[in-house]
Order: C-alpha cells, then structure tokens, then sequence
C-alpha cells in the first residue's frame, strides 16, 4: 500500500477520494510518530522543508503575531545563520535584538541571559548544539530562566534531534526545529513543534492554501514526511550504540592526529560537546590550502555548511575569542554512526600527509 500510494500523485490535502484520505492516513500516522519521539501532540507538528524554513517560521512567525506583547529577541552569537539572519532582519523592522556571547568553550552563561532579559522580551533563540563546534548548551538551566521570566524560547534542534533525546513534555520549550538529513533522513524535509499552538497562533510567513493548520502552504511531500518519520526512529532506535561508537570514532581519529601534530588545537569543551562534530585547527596551516589538498578524499568543512562556498573566518569561533591564526586555520569533521574505524584512520592519515605536503612548500 505505500509502495503504491509513493508511485501515485495522491495529493494528502484531496480529502475527496480514496488515494488522497490514504496518503493523509500516511501523513497523519508519521505526524503522531514524531510527536511521540519529542513528547509533544501530534497537531503541534508542523512540517517543513527543513530546519532553516522552521527558524524562520518560528522567529518572523512569532514576531509577526506577538509584536505587541514585546518587541525584544535574545539570540545566541553562535546561532545558525538562518536564526542569525532572521533576527536582524526583524531588527531592521523595529525589533530590538540582544546577542549572549559564548566563553572559550561556545557555551552561554545562562547568568547571562538572565541579566539580559527584559520586560518587554518575547523571546529567546539558543540553538541545542552548534553546527560547527559541537557545543552543547545547558538547555535545562535556558529553558528554566525563560519559563521563569514568562519568556518564549525557540531552540534549533538540528544538530541534536534523533542523536540526543529532548522530552518537551520535561522541558519548558515554546518552539523546537528539526531537520530529517541531520539524521540520515531525506534532505529537504523537516518540522517545527510548536507547542500549545492553538495559544500561540504564529502568523504564516507565506500565503496559500492554508496547510498545515493555515501556518504552511504547499501540497505537503508525503515521501519526505515518511522519510524523516522513518528516520527519525531509526535513530532514535540506534541512540545509545550510535552515540557511543561515534564518541570512539572521535577520540580514535584525535589519538591518531595528536601523535603526529601534537600543536593541534581542539575549539571548544570535548567534555561539554557533541562526539559527532569536532573544530580544531592546526598552527601554520589555513583551512583553504587543507582543504584544497583533501578536496578529493576526506570531507572537511570550514564555517557552517550552509554558508558553502565562503571562506571568511567563522563568527561562532571568533564571538569564542579564537586568534586570527586559527580563525584562519579553523575546519570541522563530522562523524556519522555510518563511520567504521578504518575509515577514521585513512582520514587521519590523509590529514596527517597533507600537513607535512603544506609544510614543506612552505620551506
């Protein structure tokens, strides 16, 4: 029946025959599958074309709706930049913004943000974990703070949903963004949870036919949907082997590099970050000539993946207070629970050759 409703057209809105109430069925169950892995109501799932459409969703959505009740956003400096973007672009409208900057680790003190809130804050955007140090955010002692002060918070959850659990129904999180390919989903595809909709009513950043519950226009993709559904739970299934074969894949592949670079520099708390991302730099080197050299092997990125095809120094590493040298010299591996070691390895290797290759041209 879905291999059949897949090679159909059936559109899940045409609730007037038969394939368009099965592929909605189809919908609907992914919906509520979704909302039992974040511990959320199904109809507080609203989906989208990833995480950078739910950011902006969320941040001009309740902007739009909420003007009067405060017209003060608090945002992280090491956000996204479809947060980032949004934000100022809601400055430029009349908003008044307020970035927490990070301490050498790229975690906020949530002291900070209590200092920085106001009575007219509406709301407050802490990305979970950074997508280019792995930093992870003391989200419980965040999300306190806000609920404390009546505060909405959004996080951007991209880099953690499906590798790490988040319970909504424990954690006082107004707004949470999801993108499936950050778990081995469908690119493309994801959802914002907004919860107590119904009380909450963000204002619809484009005009339709007033899908998704009148907040997304569009014929929904029901493959899309089904495939970050899927995936979501493979993950989740996969949680706490993944999490600990790739913790070993990042200390393998660091070993590994340390005994042969030993000035090489880790951006960021191991202890308080993600094993699926690392940041580090290497004295000497400059990420475009690196990268250059491994371009045809090893996967490395300098800044944040959507921001592919610049290389000016990161703003997340340079609001952590990192020198120009290795602001210059900054790249990020990612690990996957897909990985094996002797890949790692051959990676490391590959690395370790291209240093000495840059070294001696350098001579």
């Amino acid at each position: 029946m879905v291999t059949h409703l897949l090679d159909s057209d059936a559109n899940p809105s045409a609730h007037q025959h038969a394939l368009g109430r099965q592929a909605a069925a189809l919908v609907a169950e992914a919906r509520a599958d979704i909302a039992a892995e974040f511990r959320c109501d199904a109809d507080e799932v609203v989906f989208t074309a990833g995480a950078t459409e739910a950011n902006n969703l969320a941040l001009r959505g309740l902007a739009l709706a909420h003007a009067k009740r405060g017209r003060h956003l608090i945002v992280s400096a090491m956000e996204h930049r479809s947060v980032l973007a949004c934000a100022e672009s809601l400055a430029s409208e009349g908003f008044e913004l307020s970035r927490l900057q990070p301490d050498a680790s790229g975690r906020v003190d949530p002291a900070e943000l209590r200092a920085a809130l106001r009575p007219d804050t509406l709301l407050v955007s802490i990305q979970h974990i950074n997508n280019e140090t792995g930093a992870i955010q003391p989200l419980d002692e965040v999300a306190a703070i806000a609920a404390d002060a009546g505060v909405l918070l959004h996080v951007d959850a991209a880099q953690s949903a499906g590798k790490f659990p988040i319970r909504l129904d424990a954690l006082p999180i107004d707004l949470l963004a999801v993108s499936a390919h950050k778990f081995h989903g469908p690119k493309g595809s994801g959802c914002l949870i907004v919860r107590n909709r119904r009380r909450l009513r963000l204002r619809p950043i484009m005009q339709g036919g007033g899908q998704e519950f009148g907040l997304r226009p569009g014929t929904l993709a029901t493959h899309q949907i089904l495939g970050l559904s899927t995936a979501l739970q493979l993950a989740a299934e996969q949680r706490r082997s993944a999490l600990e074969h790739v913790a070993e894949l990042r200390g393998r592949f660091l070993e590994r590099l340390q005994a042969h670079l030993p000035q090489l520099r880790i951006h960021g708390d191991p202890a308080h970050s993600s094993p699926y991302i690392l940041s580090f730099s290497i004295p000497g080197i400059v990420n475009s000539a690196l990268m250059n050299q491994l371009a045809d092997g090893v996967a490395l990125g300098s800044g944040a993946a959507c921001s592919a095809g610049t290389i000016d120094p990161s703003p997340t590493l340079r609001a952590m207070g990192l020198d120009d040298e290795a602001l210059h010299g900054a790249v990020r591996a990612s690990f996957a629970r897909t990985h094996q070691a002797d890949e790692i390895d051959e990676a490391a290797d590959r690395i370790i050759a291209a240093v000495s290759r840059l070294r001696k041209l350098a001579c």
